[in-house]
């Protein structure tokens, strides 16, 4: 299937989705829990990170500890939650812009490490698996700035599938934190499609290769794999928010 099918597809469920709103305010706090704790577990896995989906649910709403799993992925777990609860209040609006990408960084990144949380590396870095290489320390702020000047002439000229799978590849590939930034991209790349109305979209674990493999091929300049991987997901997303809108909804 092309593209522009797949497009037409996501606009078609996105009409559906709609036309369900607005939801009472008891089923949009329930859709905000829940998408809090998969999106978190699945952004999370995609790195590494050992917490289980119900374990990831337990130290979010119940602020216990897992026992034998390491600190790290339980401070992962609560800068994720707390970084998706700001991009719920930024897509109440329209702003997305420097300082955004910074503030999602350091709330996710502030209990792991303070000192880079939020701010722009100052090492090299290097990613495993490809033999492209980022910018160095010394052009990220530049690279950061040319990329976020460009995003509202993109959101004018791009679809909004199209329009998130360009801020994580190009988030991606500038890759200006000394970790974190996959899951960042990911942040951002909800935060545009939330934005202009479209449901969470996650990227399940069960697909990482694929994932990988799709931004690998960014950095050579083909962003279509991505775009089409982001575009399935996006269609898979909206058939499980129209799930658990019925559900939400039954009497």
């Amino acid at each position: 299937m092309t593209l522009e099918n797949k497009i037409e597809q996501v606009d078609r469920q996105q009409q559906e989705i709609n036309q369900l709103r607005p939801l009472g305010r008891e089923s949009l706090l329930q859709l905000r829990d829940y998408y809090r704790i998969g999106l978190t577990y699945s952004s999370n896995a995609i790195e590494g990170n050992t917490l289980t989906e119900s374990e990831t649910k337990v130290v979010l709403e119940d602020g216990l500890t897992i026992g034998g799993k390491p600190l790290r992925d339980h401070l992962e777990a609560i800068g994720h939650g707390d970084a998706f609860n700001r991009v719920c209040t930024l897509s109440q609006g329209q702003t997305m812009d420097e300082h955004s990408i910074l503030e999602l960084h350091r709330l996710f990144y502030q209990r792991i490490d303070s000192d880079n949380a939020g701010r722009y590396r100052t090492k090299p870095v290097i990613i495993t698996g490809t033999t492209y290489t980022p910018p160095p320390p010394s052009k990220v702020a530049a690279a950061m700035q040319e990329f976020t000047s460009q995003i509202p002439t993109q959101r004018e000229n791009l679809h909004p599938v199209e329009l998130a799978g360009w801020l994580h590849i190009r988030l991606a590939n500038i890759h200006p934190f000394i970790d974190g930034n996959g899951r960042t991209a990911r942040l951002l790349m909800n935060l545009a499609l939330m934005q202009a109305g479209y449901p969470i979209t996650i990227i399940p674990p069960v697909v990482r290769g694929d994932y990988i493999a799709a931004l690998q091929a960014s950095n050579s300049g083909n962003n279509a794999p991505f775009i089409n991987l982001l575009s399935n997901m996006v269609w898979e997303a909206q058939r499980e928010y129209l799930r658990l809108v019925q559900s939400l909804t039954e009497e």
